[in-house]
């Protein structure tokens, strides 16, 4: 990391290490909606982006280009200097593929947040939030420093929030979308100036914004990385010391052995440097090898009325005189044949074959009529002219097949086979006909599709009522499920947990439908899909969370500092709030004390940070309302009380395109909850009850975790570093740590800490194949 840090103070980012946006999308060249403005400063180009019909939108070309600086990473920082328009809510950048975002910057105006948007490595969808407002009309500085696990936002070179959240996965598809200023062609429009949008694959990378911020501290990726290299180290060193005690043991046993090396032939051992006579061969016992040569012999001289031959036993040809009678043979004298090399007859059709050959690799031994040679095994050609050896010949590629229509050859040893195109089936050795595979059942089709054969294949489309590439169809509901909901068959839909209707449209309101009892200093609050028991005002929750709200405490305003009570008054605590009193004798004003302001008594304004709330001093107390809608006053306020906004530019058109919103209506969408506000669309991550367990998992159609007990099942464990198991070896091993069992190949040990104790589980891979990548 050094090294890069000083480059980037020093001389700049490496260019290798920068995607400078607009300089890769040549903006400013044909973009509606864009124009060049006046920046922040005058060093850089500034884009004033606007209206919702533009479509900021990189090539795939230099969308590839930008991605392949960033796939994989875990460590970059997203920059941008802008000024953002009063209330809009829009994207800054944003990359994804189809409904899964990789990584995307959003500020939203209308509730004060700046949201970034990413992938885990469980392949979750994660949005992690920062209350803070940037869509105030005014020049900001804004970096987002992503280190593993570790998230620094900086806003005009202050840093606002650092967090320790799930990693990022940067595992980009080829085929994602870079877009600038918007999500998409529909949703999500910036509204504003933008200079300086810029990614550094740094961890660091608001130095180059803000060069007097200077790196103290090794980034949270740096400890990542050695926490990674420790864990190798380990598992290197039990399975060094397994080897090891292992050879230690086979070294034992060897102790006081002395091991000659010998030869073994033909059921006899022979010793180290030990000769002797294998038929014509003279071998030697050398290094455990058998070595051998050939007996050389030399010319036989043969005078009249003798012949050279082989002696059985004898390595050299030898003159032989016949001292013993030819053997007697069983055939007549018609049949018998004179041999060049014999002094003896033999029958016609004698077997030379079995007096023994030399007929070797693919090679087959014939009988003549005077003696016996060796002959190439059908589909073999002879590599020498003996034809003792003989290679295979490939009739594949020598055009000598018989293979027709709809087939391929394929080699093999001494002959070939005929393999039938995908989609046939075989008629006989040679040829191939095509294979209904709609009438087999050897097809991909979903069983909500229709089957169509066709020359080579099959083709699938889905039936009516589902929609899909007929591989995958799915049921297709009019106006769509909402809130969550899952169309399970033709205008049938399955509703989220908290959701009930038709199309899932309505929220079960657990609280005015008595599901709920609250505690009495806790109130119920509704909320999309769920509920919780929020403490009243006056109260505030001892840590302990309960769920009906018996952990709400009161505060004591008083002792707090968090009374309105004027300097003439004695403030005095109660159940639930606070009392202003007069001490006896005085004249009280009965004024308030707000931001160190005085407020005096029965006096109402409107507040500096939200003009749609009302307060008014009541005798040394604050007391604030939201502001009354009467949407037939033609003065309403539409900010305040935008469902009063009759215009038709106030609507918002839902993410699937089919249903329209009027500003102020709300509603749920991929775990998100979004509301129309004046023609503009904001969604936010769903609010899920607190689950304070240790393994936690999120059930499919769902959008909140539940605790379960079993760590196997478990989407998210709680693993402290700072806690380690002992393996099977002595070695210590970190929370969350898996390796292999050793002297095993499918066992996957992984170390667990609950709060019943700290413990390693093993799993079988086979029961993981579908985790596992390469599992065997």
């Amino acid at each position: 990391s050094c090294p890069r840090f000083i480059l980037l103070l020093g001389f700049g980012v490496d260019p290798a290490l920068r995607i400078n946006v607009f300089d890769e999308l040549t903006l400013g060249e044909g973009f509606d909606g864009v124009t060049q403005v006046q920046g922040f400063h005058s060093e850089s180009r500034a884009f004033h982006f606007q209206g919702s019909s533009r479509e900021v939108k990189a090539p795939e070309d230099v969308s590839a280009r930008m991605l392949q600086k960033l796939r994989g990473r875990t460590e970059f920082t997203v920059l941008v200097t802008l000024k953002q328009e009063h209330l809009n809510s829009g994207v800054i950048l944003s990359i994804h593929h189809s409904e899964q975002r990789f990584l995307e910057l959003e500020s939203s105006g209308q509730r004060s947040e700046v949201r970034l948007h990413y992938r885990t490595k469980g392949q979750q969808a994660h949005t992690e939030v920062f209350p803070y407002s940037l869509a105030d009309g005014q020049w900001h500085k804004v970096s987002v420093a992503v280190s593993a696990s570790h998230i620094i936002l900086h806003v005009d070179c202050n840093r606002i929030y650092e967090r320790v959240v799930e990693i990022p996965f940067m595992d980009i598809p080829d085929d994602a979308t870079f877009w600038l200023g918007q999500r998409n062609s529909a949703h999500g429009f910036f509204k504003g100036v933008m200079q300086d949008v810029q990614i550094l694959v740094l961890p660091q990378g608001f130095i180059s914004q803000c060069p007097d911020l200077n790196r103290t501290c090794p980034t949270c990726n740096d400890f990542h990385g050695l926490v990674q290299k420790i864990m190798e180290l380990q598992d290197i060193l039990a399975k060094t010391s397994s080897k090891l005690s292992r050879a230690e043991e086979k070294m034992n046993g060897l102790d006081g052995c002395y091991c000659e090396r010998t030869c073994s032939v033909k059921g006899v051992v022979y010793r180290e440097d030990e000769s002797w006579t294998d038929g014509c061969r003279n071998c030697t016992c050398t290094n455990g090898t058998v070595q051998c040569e050939t007996i050389s012999c030399p010319s036989p001289q043969c005078p009249a009325g003798t012949t050279p031959a082989y002696v059985k036993g004898e390595t050299a040809m030898h003159r032989v005189v016949m001292t013993t009678p030819c053997p007697e043979l069983n055939c007549p004298e018609s049949e018998q044949v004179n041999l060049t090399d014999r002094c003896c007859k033999v029958c016609r059709g004698h077997d030379f074959c079995a007096e023994g050959h030399g007929c070797v690799e693919h090679s087959d031994c014939i009988n003549l009529e005077a003696g016996a040679r060796c002959s190439c095994k059908d589909g073999f050609r002879p590599l020498r002219d003996d034809n003792a050896y003989c290679e295979d010949i490939d009739e594949c590629a020598e055009g000598k097949h018989y293979c027709r229509e709809n087939t391929v050859c394929v080699n093999t040893p001494g002959s070939f086979m005929c393999i039938c195109h995908r989609g046939y089936i075989r008629i006989d050795d040679y040829s191939c006909t095509e294979h209904d595979e709609c009438v087999s059942g050897l097809h991909s089709c979903d069983q909500n599709a229709l089957c169509f054969n066709k020359v080579g294949g099959h083709s699938c489309s889905c039936k009516p009522g589902y929609t899909g590439n007929g591989t995958v169809c799915k049921a297709m509901c009019d106006g769509l499920c909402q809130n969550g909901g899952t169309c399970i068959s033709p205008n049938n839909c399955i509703c989220q947990q908290g959701f009930t209707g038709k199309r899932c449209e309505t929220d079960i309101d657990e609280c005015s439908d008595g599901f709920v009892e609250c505690n009495d200093k806790a109130i119920c609050v509704n909320l999309p899909g769920w509920y919780h028991c929020e403490c009243r005002d006056g109260y505030h929750d001892n840590g302990l969370f309960s769920a009906n709200g018996e952990s709400c405490i009161d505060i004591n305003e008083c002792k707090m500092g968090r009374n309105t009570c004027a300097n003439d008054t004695v403030c005095f605590n109660l159940e639930g709030g606070y009392d202003c009193r007069c001490p006896h004798g005085r004249n009280c004003t009965g004024d308030c004390i707000l931001d160190n302001k005085v407020k005096h008594n029965r006096q109402i304004w409107v507040l500096d940070n939200d003009r749609c709330s009302v307060c008014s001093c009541q005798t040394g107390q604050v007391m604030c309302r939201r502001m009354v809608c009467d949407c037939e006053n033609p003065t309403a306020d539409l900010f305040c009380c935008p469902e009063c906004d009759p215009r038709l530019s106030s609507q918002c058109l839902h993410q699937n395109g089919l249903l329209t919103y009027g500003s102020g209506e709300s509603w749920v969408e991929n775990c998100q909850q979004c509301q129309c506000l004046q023609g503009q669309v904001d969604c936010w991550p769903l609010s899920c009850p607190p689950v304070d367990c240790e393994f936690t998992v999120v059930p499919e159609g769902e959008c909140c975790a539940r605790c379960i007990i079993d760590p196997c099942q478990a989407d998210t464990i709680r693993n402290d570093i700072t806690k380690t198991c002992t393996d099977e070896h002595g070695i210590q091993r970190f929370s969350g740590s898996s390796w292999v069992k050793h002297g095993t190949e499918c066992t996957l040990c992984q170390c667990k800490v609950t709060a019943m104790g700290i413990y390693y589980i093993y799993v079988d891979f086979g029961q993981l194949s579908s985790m596992l990548p390469n599992s065997p």
